[in-house]
């Protein structure tokens, strides 16, 4: 069945997001979120977790006001390392905002999807030094169950006893993205009421991070960490890694208006497409990137001319940003002039499979609240980069049709479309 059958179909459902729960760099949970967004200030810093010295990057986004055990008992702080504490108090905190019991829910209608590019690469490189250093026995017996990118969602589902439809995806930077749009789908279908969807990431570590690091990706603008991170500006040379999660409740409209819960927005298409062109360079012109927009659209029943903001994956390195900017450009056309941009990665870092989810999740509180956030540091846009950006100051707007764009390592990309609910 083709998009376009999908948005004719009259037993679909309608999916709006009832609750968000942000673990970022400019705040946890929604209203420390939002005041972080309203605060035009990038939390972007020198590394001080590990030694960077070795690095020709050293700025991240930490998330330095997190404490597991706000919000977990002492045995689960244990038992979780930081990413499973991450996906879990993520959720914890959009079930709350969406004033959900999770005791008051049938178990088998409700799904949990999440997506993360790295998993518990921390931990992992904490054991294996352990490992070798000390052998075997010094090794932490649950690293295991702390590895595995399946780990979000299955920490999450053990936590609060959801019984459905379970699955983290590792499609890079475009996780958090496909999972939401993959929740969206099982709403939508009406194979669940209810879905648990998001993104998490907890890679400050020294090897993954130098990783990045080794192949030049990462902004090597150390003596100003908070410029560093500049999407779609001239001197963007890299982007600046960040940590974090957010997770969004997808509820079915009728059953979340019937019980009185806050909606943000709606959940309206989906698109995905894969370049099949390089693992780090995306398709010149930017083709299969604007067929997954289109491809959103489509879904949602809409096309070009509905859209009135796009949340750009604007990841401020020079391939990206460019690339982007001109599938974007050739998917509104003409509209493109009225039609503002913002890149808000300045705001959170490059949280890599967490990223999309953390956009979702601006994307639903701008329609809700009226207002586009701004993309920090942009000051004079690069070549090839032409769009109607927002710079600055944020822009107070109505908004009844915003895209969200991600990409990732393998020439992965992902859509959503989100309306006025």
């Amino acid at each position: 069945m083709s998009a376009d059958d999908w948005a004719r179909r009259t037993d679909a459902r309608n999916v709006v997001v009832s609750g968000i729960g942000p673990i970022t760099g400019s705040g946890t949970g929604v209203e420390a979120f939002w005041a972080g967004l309203r605060g035009k200030r990038s939390p972007a810093r020198l590394v001080d977790r590990f030694d960077v010295s070795p690095f020709r990057s050293k700025v991240a986004v930490h998330v330095d006001d997190f404490d597991a055990a706000d919000f977990l008992d002492t045995k689960e702080v244990r038992r979780l390392d930081r990413f499973g504490q991450f996906a879990v108090v993520s959720a914890l905190l959009a079930l709350a905002d969406a004033q959900l019991d999770s005791s008051r829910v049938e178990p088998s209608r409700v799904a949990v999807q999440m997506g993360s590019a790295l998993g518990g690469i921390s931990q992992a490189e904490t054991q294996a030094a352990l490992f070798l250093s000390r052998g075997v026995r010094a090794v932490d017996p649950r690293v295991a169950l702390h590895v595995f990118p399946g780990a979000a969602s299955c920490n999450v589902a053990i936590r609060f006893g959801f019984t459905g439809p379970n699955s983290t995806n590792a499609m890079s930077c475009a996780s958090g993205t496909m999972a939401v749009g993959e929740a969206w789908r099982l709403v939508r279908d009406g194979i669940v009421d209810v879905a648990v969807a998001g993104g998490v990431e907890a890679p400050l570590a020294p090897l993954s991070f130098g990783a990045f690091s080794i192949i030049r990706a990462m902004s090597e603008r150390n003596d100003e960490p908070e410029a560093a991170c500049r999407p779609f500006d001239r001197d963007r040379d890299g982007f600046v890694m960040g940590e974090g999660a957010a997770v969004l409740i997808l509820e079915e409209e009728e059953r979340a208006r019937a019980r009185g819960a806050p909606i943000y927005a709606r959940v309206a298409g989906y698109g995905n497409s894969n370049d099949a062109h390089h693992m780090t360079a995306p398709l010149p012109g930017g083709s299969e990137a604007r067929r997954a927009m289109a491809q959103a659209l489509s879904s949602a029943g809409l096309d070009a001319t509905d859209v009135d903001y796009v949340n750009a994956h604007g990841s401020s390195t020079p391939l990206n940003d460019g690339t982007e900017s001109r599938a974007i450009q050739d998917l509104l056309g003409a509209q493109a002039e009225r039609v503002p941009v913002s890149g808000t990665k300045p705001f959170y870092g490059h949280a890599l499979g967490a990223s999309g989810a953390i956009e979702a999740a601006i994307c639903a509180l701008a329609i809700f609240h009226g207002w586009v956030p701004p993309t920090l540091n942009l000051h004079e846009a690069g070549e090839g980069c032409d769009l109607t950006y927002v710079k600055g100051e944020g822009r107070s707007q109505n908004l009844g049709v915003v895209l969200t764009n991600s990409f990732g390592f393998g020439g992965i990309n992902a859509s959503l479309v989100m309306t006025a609910a």
